[in-house]
């Protein structure tokens, strides 16, 4: 509950964000087109601040529930429009113009995920090397032969360098492919080049961790016990837990590496756990309380503590990943665009029942992460702020009344017919749209909920 703050300042951040980029979006084609813009709200619902400013008097306001915004402008079907202004309504431009001001709002959320992703491709990211840890028995990567230490160099002869690169790249393939190659450095040096079956990773509809189906596990070296840094506040340093401190068991459950400790209080969400120390050559004892976080649908435990890395004799999984101004601008517009794709085939399994409704996710979920996210340093939080903007922008092309893609298809329906939709058709549609995302609202915030109360 002390880091409850924290995630709302996070999630705040991003949503705030996203919206005022959307909604500048529509603002500044509108002004391009020449339509005269009243109203530009973040939030919807009551105005609870309002200025007006600019050569039209537009209205700058901050309505009561901040999920979302909105652009008004003039427009006939909506209000009596000065016959003097009547070239500058919104209903009386082409359908080009109408579409592009449409469209322009996720445009500048896939603009601001490429600015994102450019930024931390540039300035460079710490990143975790894809070495492959002991995969559990009868998992796809067992059967395919994949040993502890194997280095993953390539997939399908793409290179990789980082753990999330092969993360994505496996994800892509296994949505729509059985098997990949990976070609892997062993530990003694030599390449070899294993076949991994993926459909496991779709099994259950997607739910839980993919990569744990497949047996891909993240090597994890044998890291003595002893504590680094502790997070102010957190469990463990209210409990009295000192860094430098060696954790003998877990329990009473001994443990001989960090990770054993790690995967021990992962477990435990709903009472203390009882941890044997040794400080400065004495035996001691202290019970902790985790603290229970959400991650990949589950509640796991942590108590804020972190491993204090010996400088020597342990492989170090860790690189540096930066790119060029050029190059990283490229990676950045490929990294948005394949999210994007990868977005709609998703959705498009939830619609055919290949994925579980239950991966759809809401705000208690996306604040969790936000959260998470920024603990972990600025480049991790772009990263995700930028994710999230090409969720936003996919959604809203989505062809659903009341969303920009529902217009859009509007506005083809229009070039088609060569005449605008009635107004009664119109008005079915949004009810239509409107209780599409209703229910939509309803089935992420169930999910929410499940995941926070029921693991």
């Amino acid at each position: 509950m002390t880091e409850l703050p924290f995630y709302l300042a996070a999630f705040a951040l991003v949503i705030g964000i996203l919206v005022v980029v959307h909604e500048s979006g529509h603002y500044l084609a509108a002004r391009w087109c020449g339509v005269k813009v009243l109203r530009f709200s973040f939030g919807f619902g009551k105005v609870i601040w309002q200025r007006r400013f600019g050569k039209d008097d537009t209205e700058w306001a901050v309505s009561v529930f901040p999920l979302g915004g909105y652009v008004k402008m003039l427009d006939e079907r909506e209000a009596e429009v000065d016959p003097a202004e009547r070239h500058r309504a919104f209903n009386t431009q082409s359908v080009g113009r109408r579409s592009l001001i449409v469209a322009a709002g996720p445009l500048a959320n896939f603009l601001l995920a490429i600015g994102l992703y450019w930024i931390v491709f540039m300035s460079g990211t710490q990143a975790l090397l894809p070495v492959l840890g002991t995969p559990q028995n009868d998992t796809p990567a067992a059967m395919a032969g994949f040993q502890s230490g194997d280095q993953v160099l390539a997939v399908d002869e793409e290179p990789l360098s980082t753990w999330d690169e092969l993360r994505w790249l496996l994800l892509q393939k296994a949505v729509a492919q059985e098997s990949a190659a990976l070609r892997v450095s062993t530990e003694d040096g030599r390449q070899q080049t294993r076949d991994l079956y993926l459909a496991a990773a779709g099994e259950s509809g997607w739910e839980g961790d993919a990569f744990e189906r497949l047996g891909l596990r993240l090597y994890r070296p044998q890291v003595p016990p002893v504590v680094g840094k502790l997070q102010a506040g957190s469990p463990a340093d209210l409990a009295g837990v000192l860094p430098g401190d060696r954790i003998l068991a877990v329990d009473g459950q001994p443990v001989r590496a960090w990770h054993e400790v790690v995967l021990a209080i992962r477990e435990v969400t709903d009472r203390p756990i009882h941890l044997d120390l040794q400080r400065e050559g004495e035996a001691l004892a202290v019970d902790v309380q985790p603290a229970a976080f959400s991650e990949a649908g589950r509640r796991i435990g942590r108590i804020g503590i972190s491993v204090a890395m010996p400088t020597e004799g342990v492989r170090d999984l860790r690189t540096v990943v930066r790119y060029g101004v050029l190059d990283a601008g490229v990676k950045a517009i490929r990294e948005t665009w394949d999210k994007s794709v990868f977005s709609l085939v998703m959705m498009g399994k939830m619609l055919t029942g290949e994925m579980s409704w239950k991966n759809l996710s809401g705000p208690v979920t996306i604040a969790d992460y936000a959260g998470q996210s920024a603990k972990l340093g600025l480049d991790y939080y772009l990263k995700f702020m930028a994710l999230v903007s090409i969720s936003l922008g996919v959604l809203n092309l989505l062809p659903v009344p009341v969303l920009d893609g529902g217009h859009l298809m509007y506005h083809m329906i229009e070039v088609i017919r060569r005449k605008p939709l009635s107004e009664r058709a119109m008005v079915i549609g949004q009810q239509v749209g409107l209780s599409i995302l209703f229910v939509l609202m309803a089935f992420a915030f169930f999910n929410d909920l499940t995941r926070l109360f029921g693991g």
